[in-house]
């Protein structure tokens, strides 16, 4: 305290509403506040309701204010399987614009009893925070909830490709077309106005996993001579202890895992914003059914937009006849939540086929369980790049050039049998596992991600030591 109610410094948090988007910044609340600095997270009633409910280690709750505001009701169209893009929740993503009034009036308000009032937004709020230049003790930073690999050629490209690269890497580097839609096009235009904004920008990575990346980010011809990059990554947990709560109240998934050999199951998830075909599912069914390895699918329809007034996930998704009956006992069917993190961190997981987001990315890698890759929209075909080609910890299941066409039960269960059956997949488990502990080391005293935390802490609170 500097004298009176005045405090220091606090922190207001203003994610995207997308799932993975407001984990990502509600495990970066619960960092921020053990250094004893207040936060703010601030979202829709709903949304914050659904992120509480699915976040994997809330007891940082109680060091967290939150910030329920309402937005105006909107229509939320069925999830449409034949765009890979979530369109759907497209009218969710709109009604954002309209926190642009209440959270000014409330960094307004903390800024009275703060010294210094640090915004961390998603990128993708930048409209909403646009205003906290007009407030003097008040600065943002941009939150990228992306890979740095990612960035880096998004940025590399429309700076006009300032210096030389591997040419060999982008000559293979996948495409951007059809990785979004016009509407999602025009929405991230809205944003990218008010970007430059910001005084600095939180990566949600590791110079442990994508050190080249993150420098490259860091060249004056990419960032400017002025903005600051901290890589603060993972900011999921990276240790998860062993569950000894009484067995009936374990998650099934875990209580089924306890009882499989190691490295044995692959999780089978692809995120909260996708419905696959009736045709895909059944070609996943088979594929899976075939490769004769244990698994758990998680089988659940995407999230509505109004994740307040609609079952989302809890619809049905039909799966062959018998299947569930034939795979009994090597195979298990979850239809609702999961808890990834602790799946992936369990002994008996030694694989994960994925839609490749960055949230799931990060949480495989940082248990070191490698991937088997199967993009579908937005970042994650060059996420899926870096996986396979450059970190070299998983195999193709989707390959992105081909990603009109129904990924068949044969090229399902090769998949499955080179990650979980062959010589090659036992090493991508090995460099797999060896990225995991690396990644463990970064989070230690003296380790890179610890120091990079350490480092923005110290800047947000600059010249407020007492």
């Amino acid at each position: 305290m500097t004298g009176g109610d005045q405090t220091r410094v606090v922190v207001v948090m203003v994610p995207f509403v997308a799932h993975g988007h407001l984990n990502q910044l509600l495990h970066l609340s619960g960092f921020i506040s053990t250094y004893d600095i207040p936060v703010h997270f601030v979202s829709t009633a709903a949304h914050l309701r659904q992120a509480r409910a699915r976040h994997h280690s809330f007891s940082d709750s109680n060091r967290i204010n939150f910030h329920a505001f309402a937005t105006p009701p909107f229509t939320t169209p069925p999830p449409n399987s034949s765009i890979p893009f979530p369109s759907h929740l497209q009218s969710s993503f709109d009604s954002t614009l309209h926190l642009r009034r209440p959270v000014a009036d409330l960094i307004i308000s903390l800024s009275q009893t703060a010294t210094r009032v640090a915004v961390i937004h998603d990128s993708l709020m930048s409209y909403v925070v646009q205003d906290v230049k007009s407030i003097p003790n008040a600065e943002t930073y941009n939150f990228r909830p992306l890979s740095a690999f990612y960035t880096f050629w998004d940025f590399w490209e429309k700076a006009g490709r300032p210096f030389p690269v591997d040419r060999n890497l982008l000559n293979r580097l996948p495409s951007q077309s059809e990785t979004a839609t016009p509407e999602f096009k025009k929405f991230t235009k809205l944003q990218q106005a008010h970007m430059n904004l910001a005084v600095g920008e939180l990566f949600d990575s590791s110079r442990a996993i994508e050190g080249e990346f993150i420098e490259y980010l860091e060249r004056e011809e990419i960032s400017g001579k002025k903005k600051k990059i901290w890589a603060i990554g993972p900011v999921n947990p990276v240790q998860i202890p062993y569950d000894v709560t009484p067995s009936e109240t374990r998650h099934r998934c875990l209580q089924w895992l306890d009882n499989q050999p190691v490295n044995s199951v692959i999780y089978v998830s692809f995120g909260t914003t996708t419905t696959f075909s009736d045709d895909q599912i059944r070609e996943l069914a088979i594929g899976l059914e075939r490769s004769e390895h244990r698994f758990i699918w998680v089988v659940r329809a995407a999230d509505m937009a109004d994740v307040g007034n609609s079952s989302g996930g809890d619809t049905m998704v039909r799966l062959p006849d018998g299947f569930e009956e034939r795979i009994n006992g090597r195979g298990l069917i979850e239809r609702r939540w999961a808890p990834q993190l602790e799946i992936l961190g369990h002994f008996a997981t030694g694989g994960f086929m994925s839609h490749c987001g960055w949230n799931s990315s990060m949480e495989s890698i940082s248990m070191g369980v490698p991937m088997a890759t199967w993009p579908m929209h937005s970042d994650q075909p060059r996420n899926a790049f870096l996986i396979t080609d450059v970190l070299g910890i998983g195999v193709v299941v989707k390959d992105w050039e081909q990603r009109k066409e129904l990924v068949t039960a044969v090229a399902v269960e090769e998949a499955v049998k080179r990650l979980m059956g062959s010589e090659e997949g036992e090493e991508m488990r090995r460099r797999a596992t060896r990225l995991g502990d690396d990644v463990k080391r970064s989070v230690t005293e003296g380790g890179v991600r610890r120091l990079e935390m350490d480092s923005f802490i110290s800047h947000i609170t600059r010249h407020m030591q007492t």
